[in-house]
């Protein structure tokens, strides 16, 4: 029998609710499926078929020894390679290079100072991160005391800035995120695509927990061009992913930019588009067969 193992967190002890749908599908394709924590030291990840990541949002604080587990594990989707690289958002340099349209993006580095833009609205988070955490909205000049504290905590903790504007149509349109699974033949391809509402409802600091504004969404030609674009990016190549998700935004004409490529443990939405979890499941036990 297939052993497949879906790597969560501390915080999910029996997966996220979004990855449910998927465990279900395992399950009724006889496979035998086990909810692990990444750093679990008991784990036994020899012993499973195929290492699928899913949550393991606590990873961080503690990056370097996610990635160095995430090498160590056989049989790893994502691979470890592609952890590496796009657990860091400094990834958007290596796009922006590439010729794609990439949201503006500044970084500043510990021990750099900040020359803050003028005016206008602006994002600050951190390159390592997950679930929106450390991240807040600013308008300037008026906010300027808070966005320079927020950087300069940042900094202080070792830990690199990124300023990108705030688009006014994440507050209209929403985010695209456009989310990518194998086919039959096993090449990753477009599956479905949801509509993320704004989180920075507010200027400052995000705290507390919140609430996603999720809906099907069907996305335009434009933005499945750009998704698809992406991906021929990626490092390695797109045909080692088992999912990806392609996060855009309309820039200030309308046409799409690239807000995030999320490769690593980003939420499939997989309730959002009927039958996405068992081709998903499919898809894992046919590479779960080949032994990778």
């Amino acid at each position: 029998m297939i052993r497949i193992a879906l790597v969560t967190a501390e915080m999910f002890p029996d997966l996220y609710d979004d990855d449910h749908p998927l465990r279900d599908a395992l399950l009724a394709l006889g496979a035998t499926v086990d909810a692990v924590r990444w750093d679990d030291p008991a784990a036994g990840w020899d012993g499973y078929d195929l290492v699928v990541l899913r949550s393991p949002w606590d990873y961080a604080p503690r990056r370097d020894e996610f990635v160095a587990w995430a090498r160590s594990v056989p049989r790893l989707v994502n691979p470890a390679d592609v952890v590496e690289w796009n657990t860091d958002k400094h990834y958007l340099n290596d796009l922006a290079a590439a010729g794609l349209p990439v949201t503006a993006t500044a970084f500043v580095e510990p021990g750099e100072a900040w020359t803050p833009p003028e005016r206008g609205e602006w994002v600050i988070k951190p390159t390592i991160s997950a679930g929106s955490r450390d991240t807040g909205r600013y308008l300037l000049p008026e906010d300027l005391p808070l966005a320079r504290a927020h950087v300069e905590r940042l900094c202080a903790a070792g830990r690199t800035a990124m300023i990108q504007p705030y688009l006014a149509a994440v507050d209209t349109a929403g985010e695209t995120a456009i989310l990518c699974l194998p086919d039959a033949s096993g090449a990753l391809t477009y599956s479905h695509a949801i509509r993320k509402g704004p989180l920075l409802n507010g200027r400052g600091e995000r705290t507390g927990e919140y609430i996603e504004e999720i809906d099907a969404r069907t996305p335009t030609d434009l933005e499945r061009e750009l998704a698809d674009r992406v991906l021929r990016h990626v490092p390695g190549g797109a045909d080692r992913l088992l999912y990806a998700r392609v996060d855009l935004v309309p820039g200030p004409d309308g046409t799409p930019l690239l807000l995030e490529l999320e490769l690593t443990e980003p939420s499939l939405f997989l309730r959002s588009a009927s039958g996405a979890a068992p081709r998903l499941a499919e898809a894992i036990l046919e590479r779960a067969a080949q032994g990778s």
